[in-house]
């Protein structure tokens, strides 16, 4: 640390750098906008490549657009569909020497125009032609069956025609049909590759050779052509190695499917289909993602030396001091969900996958974790993921419904339904965290610690049990009661899932672990000594000795004294308690973590630091406190609220 620097001023570094492209070398595979989009890169701080992979060559004599032409004056055209803006153009100068352009533009204003997008518009607005529907962003032609579904707009029958660009859409084509329209396909110019294509060879060799950090693609043809070339030169499995260990940016929805046929992963996908969508989008992730394939390309050359100045770092990093009851030059943070929906670089990975797909790409699930932890300036980063991904191998047919949260369709209601759960193997079942761990640990700063998770097995069986979120716990309770055989049977299995679980993730590179028994406060305390305790206490006493456990509850008043017993460095607590008196109930020799209200978050800042500076008082910066909310994060949270509350923190309780 630089003499006269704030303690906690290193956690800021990376953020700072995470906006921009600044250092990146980028390729853009655009032809037509190829200065805009090196414009657009350069703003952002990037050195562009320019690598056009695409020529637009108009068709001499276009036989579909004169029959089009002849169809729409003549009255046989029902319906129209444009899909570009520079399609239209030339469209209209494909036949306009044939047929006059005022009775081409008249006989499109009397039938039903749909368009694709905000280009189509601007032209047809420009030339006059009314709009009957446009089909909003992403636009591919799920939204444009979708649209006309929604708008009722009757096809049985009717002749539609479809304005082409380049490369044909057979979903749309056949969607169509499939309602009854008669197709015609009209085609107005082609993509063929570029007169010089020295640039995009030489784009190819740099992929290959390591030398560029991030790819742009803005349509599909960019990708079949991009192949194409590397194909000719002998170079195509190389380059699909290279694109692996670079970051692969697209424009939207239609370009990834084309990414994705060709068996290329796509890492960013804009929440627009616009270049300075794209480009911002890649400016906020691009560094991350890049690390993290770096290190995911590292065969172990020189490992060891790196690992043992990490692991220096590490131990004296506040957060594990903490954990161990040292003295620590601030409090040290972290927020419980911080890689979470109320942070626009989440949204902005996670809105292109389902929830289970996002735990299942190690390299994305690594990039939200050390994304959220350098933005905010914590003191920790958690893992990407969920407490219920080790239930999903058990064949219980679990499922993350959109806005209706996780749904398990099996649910175990009786000691017969024990039988039918499968044995779970933590290493295969499981790598995909393991290997998120890895990378998220080797791209982390090496004075950040990692925390590994899991949920706790009540948790883990309320969930088995209710199949969904719960407010009474009827069957959870009923089956303890009734049948105490097999809850304690089911909550012994648990116990060592999570306790082989949280082992796996400690030797993938987690330093500290946090077991999550977030619906225990249901219970009395007589119930979870008897129904919970033992089986925390196996999965805790079974973790891999020297390792911190932080051992966390939601509405626990009543059992805080139970959970320490059970095990834990530090005992997790929520809002609903007085951290000083709970602190000197359960005892100095055991870390607390907590306790601000998530609600808080939402009000004034001047609120927020008012509230943080009440609990930090009741800390009295005795060595063990962890802040933190009582819970997770609300996806309505400002980050700058968050931001300020860490900054507050870290400023106030400054040794």
């Amino acid at each position: 640390m630089i003499k006269g620097e704030k303690p906690y001023a290193m956690n800021h570094v990376a953020a700072s750098r995470l906006s921009d492209l600044t250092g990146l070398k980028v390729i853009s595979f655009e032809s037509r906008l190829a200065g805009a989009m090196a414009d657009l890169i350069s703003r952002q701080g990037g050195t562009p490549i320019c690598a056009p992979a695409v020529q637009e060559i108009p068709l001499a004599e276009n036989r579909e657009a004169l029959e089009f032409a002849r169809e729409l004056l003549a009255g046989r055209i029902d319906l129209v569909i444009l899909l570009t803006g520079v399609g239209i153009r030339a469209l209209l100068a494909a036949v306009e020497d044939t047929y006059p352009r005022a009775e081409i533009l008249a006989a499109l204003s009397r039938i039903p125009t749909i368009v694709r997008g905000l280009k189509p518009q601007v032209v047809l607005r420009e030339l006059g032609v009314p709009i009957t529907l446009a089909v909003p962003d992403p636009n591919t032609w799920r939204e444009i069956l979708s649209a006309v579904d929604d708008a009722a707009i009757p096809l049985q029958g009717r002749r539609v025609a479809v304005q082409e660009y380049g490369r044909s859409n057979p979903e749309l084509i056949a969607g169509l049909e499939t309602r009854g329209a008669v197709v015609m396909r009209v085609s107005v110019y082609r993509w063929a590759l570029p007169e010089d294509c020295g640039p995009l060879r030489r784009a190819i060799k740099a992929i290959i050779e390591r030398q560029v950090d991030l790819v742009l693609f803005t349509t599909a043809v960019q990708v079949d052509h991009l192949l194409q070339v590397a194909a000719e030169e002998g170079l195509e499995e190389p380059l699909r190695a290279g694109l692996r260990d670079t970051v692969v940016a697209s424009i939207g929805p239609t370009c990834s499917g084309a990414l994705r046929e060709h068996g290329l992963v796509v890492d960013l996908e804009p929440e627009h289909p616009k270049m300075g969508y794209l480009v911002q989008t890649a400016a906020r992730h691009a560094h991350v993602l890049r690390r993290v394939k770096q290190v995911r390309s590292i065969q172990g050359v020189g490992r060891d030396a790196q690992v043992d100045r990490g692991a220096a770092l590490l131990q004296e990093s506040p957060f594990l001091k903490a954990c161990r009851l040292e003295p620590t030059p601030y409090t040290p943070i972290w927020i419980m969900r911080q890689a979470g929906r109320y942070m626009l670089e989440y949204r902005e990975i996670r809105g292109k996958l389902s929830f289970l797909e996002l735990c299942h790409r190690p390299d994305l699930a690594a990039e939200v974790t050390v994304t959220a932890a350098q933005r905010l300036g914590v003191d920790a980063a958690i893992i990407f993921g969920d407490i219920l991904l080790v239930v999903q191998p058990m064949g219980v047919g679990l499922e993350f419904t959109k806005g209706g949260g996780p749904v398990i369709h099996n649910p175990v209601r009786s000691g017969a339904d024990l039988k039918r759960l499968q044995p779970v193997d933590v290493q295969e079942s499981l790598s995909f965290v393991f290997d998120a761990v890895r990378l998220a640990r080797a791209t982390l700063p090496p004075n950040i610690p990692l925390i590994g998770f899991a949920g706790a097995p009540f948790t883990l069986a309320s969930y088995l049990i209710e199949g969904r979120g719960s407010r009474q716990y009827q069957h959870t309770k009923a089956l303890m009661y009734r049948d105490p055989w097999a809850w304690h049977a089911l909550m012994e299995r648990l116990a060592d899932i999570v306790s082989g679980y949280l082992n796996g993730q400690i030797a993938a590179g987690a330093q500290v672990v946090q077991l999550f028994d977030s619906w225990v406060g249901c219970l009395s305390p007589d119930d979870y000594r008897e129904f919970v305790l033992p089986h925390t206490k196996r999965a805790i006493a079974a973790l891999t000795p020297g390792v911190p456990v932080i051992h966390f509850g939601t509405d626990t008043a009543t059992l805080l004294s139970l959970m320490r017993e059970a095990g834990g460095n530090v005992i997790g607590l929520d809002w609903r308690v007085d951290l000083g008196e709970t602190w000197s109930r359960l005892g100095h020799d055991v870390g607390v973590q907590g306790n601000l209200d998530p609600m808080v978050l939402l009000a004034e800042l001047g609120e927020i630091r008012r509230q943080a500076g009440r609990i930090l008082e009741r800390a009295a910066k005795r060595p063990g406190h962890i802040f933190n909310l009582g819970h997770g994060v609300l996806p309505q949270t400002p980050v700058d609220h968050l931001r300020a509350l860490i900054d507050y923190v870290h400023e106030s309780t400054a040794r």
